[in-house]
């Protein structure tokens, strides 16, 4: 399943299972009986349209938004039906790094780190100190930064603190909203490979929500596409490739695909040759 050096999830071991979900705000059904399946050790990617509800499933699954209808199990534990000990013992397994970072503000980058210990933990303050800087140093950021408060951190370094918070108690599964929104090409690629490095050495599952198609090409094992309210379609990138869907057909090879824009790098290659 996975190229490029990308990881492996193994199909049928399910560490997030989605079942006839519907989620929705007034009169209106944003998931329409939805079906997902996330396998443990891969990164899988996330798309749809804007407005299609691609976070709205993140936040459901995280327990931010109600659901009206349908069963979500995580780590083999349903979460409708938990106790609240047990739903406790399943989020510290979960770490998640929100479209614009959800920093505190009023807190330094070693406060924001720190939160979720001090949630679910009983560390020391030096222990906690400590493992801030491991973190910081795990998503490649200067130890130096801890002291900061996000106002005097570029957008990239804001994306990396909140990463470092979402890797604070060690989860199996990593939640990334847009990651590399709002960042340059160069830096939304190091922010890729920063996440599909984290992901081989930690042994994480990743559900990404995104728009960009260079993450989707580099980082992603599978791809799961939302539309109208359901799973459309999932697979590998050459079974996103090969549908005839019209919006996976406009999707994946438009004017920005990468397809697209290969086919002409060669065409204009092969104009300007030599002899040509």
């Amino acid at each position: 399943m996975a190229t490029n050096g990308k990881s492996n999830g193994t199909q049928g071991d399910v560490i997030i299972g989605v079942r006839d979900l519907v989620v929705g705000f007034g009169a209106t059904n944003v998931l329409d009986h939805l079906d997902l399946d996330v396998y443990r050790g891969e990164i899988l990617g996330f798309v749809g349209a804007s407005g299609a509800g691609k976070s709205v499933l993140m936040r459901t699954i995280i327990g931010l938004l109600p659901r009206r209808g349908g069963e979500i199990t995580v780590l083999g534990v349903e979460l409708s039906k938990a106790s609240e000990a047990e739903r406790r013992a399943v989020e510290r397994r979960w770490g998640v790094l929100f479209q614009h970072g959800a920093l505190f503000s009023s807190l330094t980058v070693a406060e924001n780190i720190q939160f979720p210990m001090r949630e679910y933990l009983k560390l020391s303050q030096q222990l906690m100190d400590e493992i801030a800087v491991a973190k910081l140093e795990m998503v490649g950021l200067d130890p130096s930064v801890r002291h900061k408060f996000p106002s005097e951190l570029s957008g990239g370094m804001i994306k990396r603190v909140a990463l470092a918070r979402a890797l604070a108690l060690d989860p199996d599964i990593l939640f990334l909203d847009e990651p590399t929104s709002g960042l340059d090409p160069i830096g939304a690629g190091d922010f890729d490979e920063l996440i599909a490095t984290l992901q081989r050495t930690l042994g994480l599952t990743v559900f990404m929500v995104t728009h960009d198609l260079d993450s989707l090409h580099t980082v992603c094992d599978r791809i799961a596409v939302l539309a109208d309210g359901k799973v459309i379609a999932a697979g590998t990138m050459d079974v996103m490739l090969a549908s005839q869907h019209p919006w996976l057909k406009a999707y994946f090879h438009g004017k920005r695909a990468r397809a697209v824009g290969a086919a002409a790098s060669g065409q204009m290659a092969g104009a300007l040759a030599p002899g040509r």
